[in-house]
């Protein structure tokens, strides 16, 4: 199994900036992509940002700009920078990880539990 543990958001004004952060731990073989989703009441889930193992980086257009994802491989973790926050930026967002388990194992994608971003004055 593979455990996902998210952390850093909040409460912040528009304008400001949150950082959030993702760890991931368990029966690792290897981590390929990482990413950042997020959901608002009523929504879809959309992607923010992903990271390949290469650190290709890919965005959402709404968030181009004002956000960073970056990844530690030797950590397992994976961070969203998130600055110039507006008031649409308000969801529950979600860590993605893409793994292998064993050598040779088909790839899985896990999800962190959510942690709440809210953009509010």
């Amino acid at each position: 199994q593979v455990q996902l543990v998210e952390s850093g958001g909040g409460l912040v004004q528009p304008g400001g900036s949150l950082r959030l952060s993702c760890a991931a731990s368990g029966s690792i073989f290897r981590i390929y992509a990482m990413g950042w989703y997020r959901q608002a009441p009523g929504k879809q889930r959309e992607l923010v940002a992903a990271i390949t193992s290469g650190s290709s980086t890919n965005y959402a257009n709404s968030v181009k700009g004002r956000f960073t994802i970056s990844r530690d491989n030797a950590k397992n973790t994976v961070v969203l920078q998130m600055n110039s926050l507006k008031p649409e930026d308000t969801a529950v967002y979600y860590c993605n990880v893409e793994v292998t388990t064993r050598q040779i194992s088909p790839r899985t994608n896990y999800w962190g539990q959510g942690t709440q971003v809210t953009v509010s004055s």
